[in-house]
């Protein structure tokens, strides 16, 4: 029960960010953080793209396949995006140079997710 919450917790998440904040570019400071660390001549284009990579991830956490893998994937991307933004784009970011704290937090839970076993049911004993 715990894991589904944590699963549609993250895929909420990975939804709204790939889906509102990229493709639809209803968060253009999004676009703006990619083409400071990509180039400005195909941000938008590439914001798509990790858009749908975002919600390809948000697929993936509710599906709870390879859950393990899944919340490792999440742990590498978010931990990679944030040290990115953090070096090359500290003054793009929704909280500034305070978003690593929102990130470790984001993590933490993360980790935890991916600790939480799927139990079986205990069968009555005759």
């Amino acid at each position: 029960m715990l894991r589904r919450a944590f699963a549609l917790f993250f895929t909420l998440i990975w939804f709204i960010n790939g889906l509102g904040c990229k493709v639809l570019d209803l968060v253009p400071r999004h676009r703006a953080i990619v083409g400071r660390i990509l180039g400005e001549t195909h941000a938008l284009a590439l914001t798509r793209a990790i858009g749908l990579s975002e919600i390809v991830m948000a697929v993936w956490i509710l599906s709870q396949w390879k859950w393990r893998w899944s919340t490792t994937a999440q742990i590498i991307v978010v931990s990679t995006m944030n040290v990115i933004e953090f070096l090359l784009a500290p003054d793009l970011l929704l909280f500034g140079r305070w978003n690593a704290v929102i990130a470790l937090l984001y993590l933490a839970v993360v980790a935890y997710a991916g600790s939480c076993r799927v139990t079986p049911p205990v069968s009555p004993q005759p």
